[in-house]
């Protein structure tokens, strides 16, 4: 019982975080760009998570973590922080926060189903209909009748909610190979092993791409910087570290079922900072695909 109060805490918790992270890397995607603020909010992160640690266990890095641990856990970074974050964050730039984190209400579900084949978790045909409920939701908010014709539109750029259901599949990916690797292993020094793999990654990508100056000139400008530290400390640090310790203390999919309310969270915030105009089927497919995951782990 303890330990599922810990880890449905740590999942509610997490939804907040990652509320705040959604808006803050939205703010600074827009002033300097999403790869930049990819990388940075890594590096601010793995020294917040070094210090952290330091303090806590008396280690900066993860030197007492087995090469198999290292092993999973940095193809989990590469999964869900360079490949599943590039194109969430890219989705913020092109459709905003609001709408991709409504999209990433179809992580969890991709997560039972991974879990179900990675980790043998169950999985009924209740959470069919689960997941259901969730697209249905969604499309709700992404499609619109016209009213002089029967056809059925898009209301909003394409790219941007293909870029969104990339991201919900890298992050249901990358927990899911978080929880297969991490085990019983501290969760903030195991986010760090996935930050260090992800700025690799970066590291190598800009590199081939000549994205190093755009790094450099989003570190001169302060009001995207302050975004990105905000972001950080809610995102790769307190956000990613609480999501591991939620799923190390319940099931993937419960944890998922409480992470996945942030698209109702951010519909607030949404409307006092960036001035959207939220219609009412909106709110009404935002609850719904939220009831779809909720439903998915019901049964």
């Amino acid at each position: 019982m303890i330990n599922n109060l810990i880890g449905e805490s740590a999942a509610l918790a997490t939804a907040v975080c990652w509320t705040i992270t959604a808006i803050a890397f939205e703010l600074a995607g827009k002033k300097v760009g999403s790869l930049p603020v990819n990388l940075i909010r890594l590096v601010i992160a793995f020294f917040i998570i070094g210090i952290f640690s330091y303090f806590r266990k008396g280690m900066f890095v993860a030197t007492d973590a087995s090469n198999e641990l290292w092993l999973w856990l940095s193809i989990s970074g590469i999964i869900g922080f360079v490949i599943g974050d590039l194109l969430l964050f890219q989705a913020f730039v092109v459709i905003g926060a609001r709408l991709s984190m409504l999209i990433m209400a179809l992580s969890p579900p991709m997560s039972a189903l991974l879990g179900y084949f990675i980790l043998n978790e169950n999985l009924s045909l209740m959470n069919m209909l689960g997941m259901a409920v969730t697209i249905a939701g969604i499309a709700i908010v992404v499609l619109n009748k016209e009213k002089q014709s029967d056809q059925v539109q898009v209301s909003y750029p394409i790219k941007g909610i293909l870029l969104a259901i990339g991201g919900a599949f890298g992050q249901a990916l990358g927990l899911v190979l978080s929880k297969y690797g991490m085990k019983d292993y501290d969760p903030f020094l195991s986010t760090q092993i996935r930050i260090i793999a992800a700025i690799v990654g970066f590291a190598v990508l800009f590199s081939v791409l000549g994205i190093w100056p755009k790094v450099f000139s989003a570190l001169r400008n302060k009001p995207a910087m302050l975004s990105i530290s905000i972001g950080s400390v809610f995102g790769p640090f307190l956000g990613v570290s609480l999501s591991l310790l939620a799923i190390q203390y319940t099931t993937t999919g419960i944890a998922a079922t409480i992470m996945s309310i942030v698209p109702i969270l951010i519909i607030v915030p949404s409307i006092v900072i960036f001035k959207e105009k939220v219609k009412a089927k909106e709110i009404i497919g935002a609850v719904i695909a939220v009831c779809g995951v909720i439903l998915f782990f019901a049964f």
